[in-house]
């Protein structure tokens, strides 16, 4: 089983504790989901590549030196522990039949994994979403959290859906989040927040906390990122799905974050940029925190 703990850069610390004190009004005032949960009725897969439909990018950090480091686990989020999930992984593409291979999903099987989008420039998701994942870890360490990523670099092959699952079920986590970009019509653009839906025998005791979850990604990134809801599938941002391994499989509160289309060019420019990930990065975290803080 991979389970990867990485000793990655507890770094911009006075950054990222205001992120956490935007976090804690948040938390003060929003008790619970500022627009409600997800609607209650499951969504059938969107006939456009999904998570687990074909798409996934990852690069390098590129991350500055250290400017003050914060001792592990010290820090508001000390005793948290989250796994971030990369979707997909560079070296899928030339493993078709390991991530062909049909794996638990819930009720049924479904492929280990996927090959994941691109944009017209050549971006690939599974490096987006590695990328992304690094920004995202750095902030929430940087104020003592527990960051467990589901895959060590953008070279390998999977993990399968619910290997990726089982990581965050066996380390206890407190929330799982899997970042991916979207792959729909280059004509529709936005975000969206995947939540699992009622899966009887697997996902009852998540679903709650899950769409908690959503609600405290979605209004972060709203505001953060500059992206809009998706034009072109869910429902202001939210999408209830029970097709998904990834989230069939979980113990855990999980979502995925859809954090563009990459197909869209206004969307592209954006994924494509990383001072914006840098901001993207920080909008996820203040959402992540939020959550982690409520109790």
């Amino acid at each position: 089983m991979l389970v990867c703990v990485p000793t990655g850069r507890r770094s911009r610390a006075t950054r990222a504790l205001a992120l956490l004190s935007l976090a804690v009004v948040w938390t003060a005032g929003c008790s619970s989901p500022a627009g409600g949960a997800p609607g209650t009725d499951p969504t059938a897969a969107p006939p456009l590549p999904g998570p687990e439909d074909g798409s996934g990018a990852a690069g390098e950090s590129g991350s500055p030196a250290d400017d003050e480091a914060v001792p592990p686990g010290d820090g508001p989020l000390g005793d948290r522990v989250v796994v971030i999930d990369p979707g997909h992984n560079g070296g899928n593409a030339d493993a078709p039949s390991e991530i062909n291979t049909l794996v638990p999903a819930g009720p049924g099987e479904k492929a280990c994994d996927t090959v994941g989008a691109e944009s017209v420039n050549g971006y690939a998701e599974h490096e987006f979403n590695w990328d992304l994942s690094l920004l995202v870890q750095e902030r929430l360490e940087a104020d003592g959290a527990t960051v467990i990523l589901t895959r060590e670099d953008n070279e390998g092959v999977g993990p399968c859906v619910n290997e990726r699952a089982e990581i965050a079920n066996e380390n206890g986590a407190d929330v799982a989040l899997s970042i991916h970009a979207d792959g729909g019509p280059g004509s529709g653009r936005g975000f969206h927040v995947i939540t699992p839906g009622e899966v009887s025998g697997f996902t009852e005791e998540i679903v709650e906390p899950s769409a908690l979850l959503a609600e405290d990604i979605r209004r972060e990134y709203l505001e953060g990122s500059e992206v809009p809801y998706a034009d072109y599938l869910a429902e202001e941002g939210l999408d209830e799905r029970t097709d998904l391994g990834g989230l069939n499989m979980s113990t855990v509160p999980k979502v995925f974050l859809e954090a563009g289309n990459m197909r869209n060019a206004e969307d592209a420019e954006l994924l494509e940029d990383p001072e914006w990930r840098e901001r993207a990065a920080d909008s996820i975290a203040r959402g992540l925190a939020t959550y982690l803080l409520r109790e």
